[in-house]
């Protein structure tokens, strides 16, 4: 066991609110963890999971970010004052890593607690096979996907050995493969520590088997629920309770309850994406610009009837994408149509390319190799290509949703963030301002968050957010990276419904996911991407 002993929590009345903004975030919470306990810590999007894992972090900030009332303690010491005793993995992995290359970024935590350097190196190489990341040391970070740098956050937090592992939604935009590779690296490093453990994650059936109690925190404030896993998820009247509070109780889905997912629209048996992607790239069986005459179009570019033709909208042949122009591509060979009123599914292992892809068919990367072409539905007069598009044609036309939140985030309000589309960019009038931005507010829970700071939200309100922000302009296609990353169930089914409705608006969706039970939902087709191809395996029924 490491010399670093595990560590004791306490929290008594503790809450906590943030600068400029009226409601707590957390408030009121009584809880004991013993030292090498493990808790599986639960709640609604916005219930305070992440305030508290920052708290005992000792990262929540000065008095001057915040207010905090009652007492939240690590070993009797102010958490504030306990640094260096808990080690966090942050929901955005881009907000931690600090170093250039992959094995100084797993030294440097250990560097900090003056790890003799005898043992550091031995630690980077155990951490880094523990939680599959099979790069070089000196392979660079910034090149690294976004599950891959959830990984190498992991690696950095496990190779220090704290008292105290504090993991916030650890395998969110994992692989399948890669969720059962991070929890079993987390349980060796447990086994080998002795160390305690408080992990926030919305995939509950990955964790029930490894933790000792689960704790549900109130977004009313307080402990909802604390126990076993059993007598927290498994009593029918408890299980019902924490599902009408957006909980992802293991078997209970917010669409169908105790019933398997279905999916969300009707038949979708009359489209076949083969024939249909191979039309596109001919301009076969259309006015050979790619536009069926099946019907007016409303100023936005939809269809002003309520049943979508399903016009190609966007068309890829033999198309090649990476993030630098003279490096070999990370995927080549793509054929791949979008359709309007069409959902499709990007799927495969992490680092495979898959948001590389996804960018470029936003016209936000240049295609390295083959054909990406915007069909006349959807360029509308801009032109053929995407990615030579100006912003006010793009945002219109094509709304993408970033892997990472944040990286699109450009106001200090919320309220402003949905508002900078459609005024600035679009140039719409207030009403239509109004008519756009209001009933997102409403739809995805954000309308209490108006006046809060975009950064200060949770990792859920962040991504609702991100998501309302494209929904604002109206784009014909929308890209999704990892849509519903950080949602409680009820909010996941809001969003889901949604997307729903905007397909059979006419709206266009491509989703990077490794969601399933969203894929099942939604998705018209399934294109998996590995080993620098891509290929469709699956379509509707």
């Amino acid at each position: 066991m490491s010399g670093n002993r595990p560590a004791g929590v306490k929290a008594r009345g503790w809450g906590w609110r943030h600068a400029g903004r009226k409601a707590f975030a957390v408030d009121g919470v009584d809880l004991d963890i013993a030292p090498g306990e493990r808790i599986l810590l639960l709640g609604a999007s916005g219930a305070g999971k992440s305030t508290l894992l920052h708290a005992l972090a000792g990262v929540l900030g000065a008095a001057e970010e915040g207010e905090e009332r009652g007492q939240l303690t690590i070993d009797g010491v102010p958490a504030p004052l306990a640094r260096g005793r808990a080690g966090l993995v942050l929901q955005d992995p881009d907000g931690q890593i600090a170093m250039a290359r992959v094995g100084d970024e797993v030294a440097f935590g250990c560097e900090n607690l003056a790890v003799p350097r005898e043992e550091i190196w031995p630690r980077v190489h155990r951490a880094l096979d523990d939680v599959g990341l099979a790069v070089p040391l000196d392979h660079p970070t910034s090149s690294l996907s976004g599950g891959q740098k959830q990984r190498l956050a992991l690696a950095g937090i496990l190779a220090m050995e704290p008292g105290l592992v504090l993991l916030d939604e650890p395998t969110a935009n994992l692989d399948p493969a890669g969720v059962d590779e991070v929890r079993d690296a987390v349980r060796r490093s447990l086994d080998r520590t002795g160390a305690t453990l408080v992990v926030v994650e919305h995939r509950v059936s990955v964790w029930s088997g490894l933790v000792d109690r689960v704790v549900v925190l109130d977004a009313a404030g307080g402990v909802a629920a604390d126990g076993t896993p059993d007598a927290v998820l498994a009593e029918p009247d408890a299980r019902r309770r924490l599902a009408a509070m957006g909980v992802w109780v293991p078997g209970w889905h917010p669409l169908t309850g105790e019933g398997p997912v279905r999916p969300l629209r009707e038949s979708r048996s009359d489209w076949q994406p083969g024939a249909a992607g191979e039309a596109a790239a001919s301009g076969a069986g259309n006015d050979g610009s790619g536009s069926h005459s099946s019907g007016p179009r409303a100023a936005n570019g939809h269809r002003s009837g309520s049943t979508p033709s399903h016009d190609a909208l966007l068309a890829a042949g033999g198309l090649a994408v990476g993030r630098a122009r003279k490096a070999a591509p990370v995927v080549a060979g793509i054929d791949l149509a979008l359709h309007e009123g069409r959902s499709v599914s990007v799927t495969g292992p992490n680092g495979a390319g898959k948001s590389t892809l996804a960018l470029t068919l936003a016209g936000l990367l240049p295609a390295l190799g083959g054909r990406l072409e915007a069909l006349a539905p959807l360029a509308r007069g801009a032109g053929p290509s995407p990615h030579r598009w100006r912003s006010s044609e793009l945002v219109t036309r094509i709304g993408s949703v970033f892997q990472e939140p944040e990286h699109q985030f450009l106001t200090p309000r919320v309220i402003d963030e949905l508002e900078f589309g459609p005024r600035r960019v679009a140039r719409m009038k207030e009403a239509q301002v109004r008519a756009a931005v209001d009933p997102l507010l409403e739809r995805l829970r954000l309308t209490q968050l108006a006046g809060a700071n975009p950064f200060t939200l949770s990792g859920g309100e962040k991504r609702r957010l991100s998501v309302a922000t494209m929904l604002a302009t109206s784009p014909r296609i929308l890209m999704l990276d990892e849509p519903t990353f950080g949602q409680d169930a009820l909010t996941w089914a809001e969003l889901v419904k949604l997307l729903a409705e905007l397909l059979g608006q006419g709206t266009s969706l491509l989703s990077v996911t490794h969601d399933e039970d969203f894929t099942a939902a939604l998705s018209d087709s399934v294109y998996r991407v590995d080993s620098g191809r891509a290929a469709l395996v699956g379509a509707a029924a």
